[in-house]
């Protein structure tokens, strides 16, 4: 009876078998895990390069900008209306709502906070309300509608749109930097409000008010070569 019930005690050799075949499949899961903490890892390392040198993105912009612009009025491939009045007035619009944003966003956040800090990533806590319960990062959707004024100045569509994946390409990389660095510094405070924000593209379903008054001299102070720079642009 006994050499008879280990003959037919399988479990173990069936449980061996399942561990074996199941195997190739944990390989592969630490495997795709690995090359996921890896992407990220890259993913952060481009963005503080990027956040520390994104100071130079308008100079590139405008390098690029101007060479289009010239080319397309030397080769006259814009259409005629892309060249009116009329649609250099509609890039002045878009690029000074872009501005509004950036003038709002500044205006009700306190400081060491939102900002033009270039060198080091701050934040003495999460701004959760006015703009920021829209959307993750303000500050860069008012840079995208700015630059977008300016780029539709070339009267190239296709520079317009080259502009778009570019930008979308570039502060993809800063956001995802500065998100982190704000996860690791407060947690579930800064998770549970993500988890109800929208990062780029703004939805006013859990709108709630700023805490703070609007500070116009912040704003003065924050935002004057700003503003001082796109009436410089448009008005050639």
């Amino acid at each position: 009876m006994r050499a008879k019930f280990q003959k037919n005690n399988f479990g173990p050799d069936l449980l061996m078998g399942i561990l074996l075949f199941c195997r190739p499949l944990k390989i592969t899961f630490t495997t795709e895990l690995k090359s996921k903490v890896l992407l990220q890892k890259e993913f952060k390392k481009q963005g503080d390069f990027l956040f520390l040198h994104r100071g130079s993105l308008p100079l590139v912009i405008l390098v690029a900008g101007m060479a289009v612009f010239i080319l397309t009025r030397y080769l006259g491939e814009s259409a005629a209306f892309l060249k009116s009045d009329v649609f250099k007035y509609i890039s002045l619009a878009v690029a000074l709502s872009g501005e509004i944003v950036r003038i709002i966003t500044v205006g009700y956040t306190p400081a060491n906070t939102s900002g033009r800090n270039r060198f080091i990533q701050l934040a003495d806590e999460v701004n959760t309300t006015g703009i920021y319960s829209t959307v993750r990062h303000p500050l860069y959707v008012g840079n995208f509608i700015i630059w977008l004024g300016v780029a539709m100045l070339t009267e190239n569509g296709w520079f317009m749109l080259v502009f778009v994946l570019f930008y979308w390409i570039y502060y993809e990389r800063i956001m995802y930097a500065e998100e982190m660095f704000l996860y690791n510094k407060f947690k579930s405070v800064y998770e549970n409000w993500a988890d109800k924000t929208p990062a780029f593209i703004p939805s006013f379903k859990n709108y709630q008010k700023p805490q703070l008054n609007f500070s116009w001299k912040k704003v003065l102070k924050k935002e004057k070569n700003g503003i001082s720079a796109i009436f410089a642009l448009f008005s050639n």
